[in-house]
């Protein structure tokens, strides 16, 4: 029994849907934000206080005249005031941004598993479990840089040099001009990285690089296969290829940004400014233009001009990432949520119907068909039909994973779109062919659907699905951790979703494949613990012995259902059923036939 819970914001109209987005998750921490920067930028307008300060003693002591100690005095307590600012304001600035960051990371996940919980079943069923853990863990852990590290260095890197360069004009507008060239020419190579042929060597590089993961992926895992029918050499030979590929696109795209990328790291290298100021200044000493105290601060604020500047583009690069981190979270946020009804109504008994039902996972192409279907309490219905007919989708809108995109489904009357989801699940359980298990006890994992019930509940659930004693030779019994000290074979982990089932004890059940990895004398013990007896039962059916217990046969084909009825009718029609029958026999039959003959 996989229980989900969903929690829906009240709106006006009939149906509650919360707001999309991530903004009302990050929207109560916009002061904070604007706090960050603030502190930030009186802590980089103090930072240059010591540097000021140096310059300031420089031209004192270098320009003609006697030394005016007030002025020194004054200076010194400046710059020493300065670094102190520096040090509170940063460091308060770092404190309040990670605090921050915390309560941002916080508020973004507990946003997700909201919207998670919100979002239709049947959304996972589509969707790569790596692809939802990535965005709740690392896509959310990208923020951080970005909240905690990249506001203080891009403020920085702004106000700095405009502090600085504000300072050098009023000293002299034309060395401020000559100091900036380094900082001119580095941006003006920015350009020619994002040419049409660095951006095609770019694409060219990302592309052998996904080849190359693929590859080695694929290669790693069906290495078995591969060895197995001796094709070794070509799987080798194509990763061998898509290695040689990558080499070659990554020399190519090296070859075009290196160029680039060294003359942005010699026009800003603190020997190159060094160099422009010093000739700059000498000219204009030379000319009488500069007092050659005045040159000084240009020594020390034009090298301190680039350092800022370097540091953009690693704070772009976190930005640009956490752009890309924020807009795989903001996709999963704006997945609608499972509409949940203003005023729910209860079922009344435990009918199921299926009315004109039609069904799409993508627009204009149709799963299933028009799905006119009765489902009795106390009956148990078996779908058949071809791999694709529709089977495994139609046992999917009992439990509400999808809503029909026509037509309607009802529980004891009531349409499920107004019935309460907690109402919903506490009616329907299920079993599928793919069991997931949490990281919590064997007992927590049985118990999922009842968190209250004894031990005694849980074991005789257990009991029943076959699977006590195997949990009693695990190291901890029941206590056992799934993933830690409990490792679970497919049918191992099929009978605790069934022992879940049985401990739910709902009056609707609906079985996909539910004894897929069981031998034959569990799948046995399993069906007669199944509680059918005044249930409404919905089995998906491969089997034989499944098949003729079921009190309903549906035959689905091509997703509209083709045959419907009794076993024993339908076999009488010598229909699609019939075909299908005969066809299970004969394999069940040489199966027989060859387990026999094999030798002991």
């Amino acid at each position: 029994m996989t229980v989900v819970e969903f929690v829906a914001e009240p709106t006006p109209p009939e149906r509650r849907v919360p707001p999309s987005g991530d903004s009302g998750a990050v929207r109560p921490f916009v002061g904070a934000f604007v706090v960050v920067a603030v502190l930030q930028v009186v802590g980089a307008v103090a930072g240059l206080g010591p540097l000021l300060a140096v310059v300031e003693l420089g031209r004192a002591v270098l320009s003609p005249g006697p030394v005016d100690h007030g002025h020194v005095r004054l200076v010194v307590v400046v710059g020493a005031v300065g670094l102190f600012a520096r040090l509170l304001f940063t460091g308060a600035a770092a404190g309040v941004g990670h605090v921050l960051d915390g309560r941002v990371q916080l508020a973004l996940r507990r946003a997700l598993a909201a919207r998670l919980g919100r979002v239709p079943i049947g959304w996972f069923s589509r969707r790569r479990t790596g692809e939802l853990a990535k965005v709740v863990g690392e896509d959310v852990s990208a923020v951080h840089p970005f909240i905690a590290h990249t506001p203080g260095e891009l403020v920085t890197a702004f106000v700095v040099p405009l502090v600085s360069l504000v300072y050098l004009a009023a000293i002299d507008w034309r060395l401020t001009l000559i100091t900036l060239v380094p900082v001119v020419s580095a941006v003006a190579l920015v350009p020619l990285m994002t040419t049409p042929a660095r951006l095609r060597e770019q694409r060219e590089f990302d592309a052998a690089m996904a080849r190359i993961s693929s590859s080695a992926v694929e290669f790693v895992q069906g290495i078995a296969v591969v060895k197995a029918f001796g094709g070794t050499r070509r799987a080798h030979g194509r990763f061998r290829t898509a290695l040689d590929d990558f080499v070659g696109a990554f020399h190519r795209w090296v070859r075009g940004m290196s160029v680039i990328a060294a003359g942005m790291q010699l026009v800003l290298s603190p020997p190159f400014v060094l160099l422009v100021v010093l000739v700059g200044g000498a000219v204009l000493i030379t000319s009488g233009g500069l007092a050659p105290a005045d040159l000084l601060p240009f020594v020390l604020l034009g090298l301190g001009l680039t350092a800022p500047v370097a540091a953009l583009g690693h704070g772009f690069d976190d930005v640009r990432a956490a752009r890309r981190a924020v807009g795989r979270i903001r996709d999963v946020l704006a997945v609608p949520s499972l509409p949940e009804p203003a005023r729910p109504v209860a079922p009344r008994g435990h009918r199921v119907e299926l009315r004109g039902v039609r069904f799409g996972y993508e627009p204009g192409h149709e799963v299933l068909r028009g799905i006119d279907l009765v489902l009795e309490p106390g009956t148990v219905t078996a779908l058949v039909g071809p791999s694709g007919s529709g089977k495994s989708t139609l046992v999917r809108l009992l439990p509400r994973f999808f809503d029909p995109t026509d037509g309607s489904v009802l529980l004891g009357g009531v349409d499920l779109r107004e019935i309460d989801s907690r109402e919903l699940y506490r009616a329907v359980s299920f079993v599928f062919q793919g069991t997931s298990l949490l990281r919590a006890s064997v007992a927590d994992n049985i118990a999922l659907a009842v968190p209250h019930a004894d031990r005694a509940d849980v074991v005789r659930a257990a009991e029943l699905a076959n699977i006590h004693d195997r949990i009693l030779q695990l190291p901890r019994g029941y206590d056992s951790v799934i993933g830690e000290d409990a490792g679970l074979s497919g049918g191992e982990a099929q009978r605790i979703a069934i022992a879940r089932a049985l401990l739910a004890d709902t009056p609707v059940l609906v079985l996909d494949e539910a004894t897929a990895f069981a031998d034959p004398r569990t799948e046995q013990a399993v069906r007669r613990a199944l509680p059918t007896e005044g249930r409404t039962v919905l089995v998906i059916a491969h089997r034989l012995e499944t098949i003729a217990a079921a009190d309903t046969v549906v035959v689905l084909e091509d997703g509209s259902i083709a045959e419907h009825g009794t076993p024993t009718e339908l076999l009488a029609r010598n229909g699609k059923f019939a075909a299908l029958w005969h066809s299970h026999r004969s394999a069940a039959t040489a199966d027989r036939t060859r387990l026999g003959d094999r030798p002991r």
